[in-house]
């Protein structure tokens, strides 16, 4: 009962000190919980074996890219000019370099002198990031872009 109530105790110190991440990471959440509480517990071969066991695992995953998604969700913010028209603007760039994009917000930035306009894409297989940030820059005047990969659990997130 004693182990079961440390057990408990102990993954909810792990678990609620740090934001949720992707099931990946939770899953070394687990896996290193369980060796921790296998050493505690002085089964020292236990927690070896099993240790080398998960490893084992995880690297050959690593390496098979299981589970691993081709076209991850990415944010996309875009600042441009107050007077440059954002709506269609970027649509011929989205098409050739994504599968799928999506306006997601309109945010004045720099006393109204700027805007930030906020898209979710997917990018395609093996579309170039570098060639799509310098046509997206050829449009907005060379302005601020930033590129990055969505969060697991993010709003939002396909």
């Amino acid at each position: 009962m004693a182990r079961a109530f440390s057990l408990a105790g102990a993954f909810s110190l792990i678990r609620f000190r740090s934001a949720p991440g992707n099931p990946k990471d939770i899953a070394y959440v687990f896996f290193t919980l369980g060796v921790g509480l296998a050493c505690g517990m002085g089964y020292i071969a236990y927690a070896v074996m099993f240790a080398v066991i998960l490893c084992a695992v995880i690297t050959a995953l690593n390496v098979l890219k299981y589970a691993e998604q081709k076209n991850a969700p990415m944010k996309l913010r875009i600042t441009i000019p107050e007077d440059l028209e954002y709506q269609g603007l970027f649509e011929d760039v989205f098409a050739e370099y994504t599968t799928a994009s999506s306006f997601q917000r309109l945010k004045t930035v720099n006393f109204g002198a700027l805007f930030e306009v906020t898209y979710n894409i997917n990018m395609k297989e093996g579309a170039g990031k570098k060639q799509f940030i310098d046509r997206l820059r050829a449009r907005n005047g060379n302005l601020r872009i930033i590129l990055t990969a969505k969060e697991y659990g993010e709003k939002g997130y396909n």
